[in-house]
């Protein structure tokens, strides 16, 4: 990793109601470029030199852990969806109900970004990340 390549210790910022974990890498000024990770996987799953590269090349790098994962708030009293039985209803065609939905994750990403003043930035998804990206 380069040394030269500034970085934050772990923060929280309040969105969308919630607290999410967050540390950047890089110029604060330089383009913001925010990493969303998938499903049950923390933020550091990014990996160090990977951040640090993409600030080295200009970009102003922000990873955080999404709600119920890492040091962002969880939601334990929603319980844990049983995914195979929502499965099994959505392609039974019954109705089915989450907790929260993909689209109140975009919007803990829309209130990490207010929160870090961010007014646009690129968005980069691994897996549900990349879904959330999207919405």
């Amino acid at each position: 990793m380069n040394p030269n390549v500034a970085r934050t210790a772990p923060a929280l910022a309040r969105a969308n109601g919630i607290e999410l974990c967050y540390d950047t890498f890089g110029d604060a000024q330089a383009p913001p470029l925010v990493l969303i990770m998938g499903l049950a996987a923390q933020m550091i799953a990014w990996d160090d030199e990977f951040c640090a590269a993409l600030a080295d090349r200009g970009f102003w790098v922000v990873r955080f852990d999404n709600r119920d994962i890492g040091l962002s708030t969880r939601l334990e009293s929603l319980g844990v969806p049983n995914v195979p039985q929502l499965l099994q209803a959505h392609f039974a065609g019954q109705p089915v109900s989450a907790a929260y939905t993909l689209s109140d994750m975009a919007r803990d990403v829309v209130g990490l970004l207010d929160a870090l003043g961010i007014d646009a930035a690129h968005l980069v998804g691994a897996s549900m990340g990349g879904a959330i990206a999207q919405t």
